[in-house]
């Protein structure tokens, strides 16, 4: 059996749990989730925990049954606590700023200034080089944040651009001084 499937997961206090024809609905203080599962999976809810249990011992259903108790669970945690991924901007003159209505500004060396708006759920703040990306949905908390990374990836010479905070960036030596 897997062993990640296997665990229930418990529900918090204030965050409710239903399934219905494949598809279990999270609501909590900070949103609602939704997601389907597969067919050959059941999911029921006992005793504020709910559980994954698999129909078939095939090697798809044994990788399905982990990833759906995975899914779920971050579904739980995102509407009770959310999800926030910072990213860090390096660079002489390189910042972002908020603007209204939620759209991120962000002035990378080039040209041009580039404006993100956020998608549905997920908002932004910056506080002086920190970019911070908020939301209770965790994957596309992560896919806003690599947008915005790949807007400016962190190059090896001198480390500029925007990395996720702690991130360590590998460093390469610059052009050595010729002897001639």
């Amino acid at each position: 059996m897997s062993r990640v499937g296997k665990k229930p997961i418990p529900i918090p206090n204030g965050v409710t749990a239903d399934v219905k024809d494949n598809v279990i609905t999270v609501k909590g203080p900070k949103g609602e989730l939704v997601k389907s599962f597969n067919e050959e999976l059941t999911v029921k809810i006992d005793n504020n925990e709910v559980i994954v249990e698999r129909s078939s011992d095939e090697k798809k259903y044994r990788a399905l049954h982990g990833l759906t108790r995975s899914l779920i669970n971050n579904m739980i945690i995102g509407v009770s606590k959310g999800y926030e991924i910072s990213l860090q901007i390096v660079g002489v003159g390189f910042h972002g700023e908020v603007k209204n209505n939620n759209r991120l500004l962000l002035s990378l060396g080039y040209s041009h200034q580039i404006l993100m708006d956020a998608p549905k759920d997920i908002s932004f703040s910056v506080k002086r080089d920190i970019i911070q990306v908020s939301g209770i949905d965790n994957q596309k908390v992560g896919e806003v944040a690599a947008q915005i990374r790949k807007f400016r990836k962190p190059e090896p010479y001198k480390g500029k651009g925007i990395r996720y905070l702690g991130e360590q960036v590998r460093r390469k030596a610059g052009k050595a001084a010729g002897s001639v």
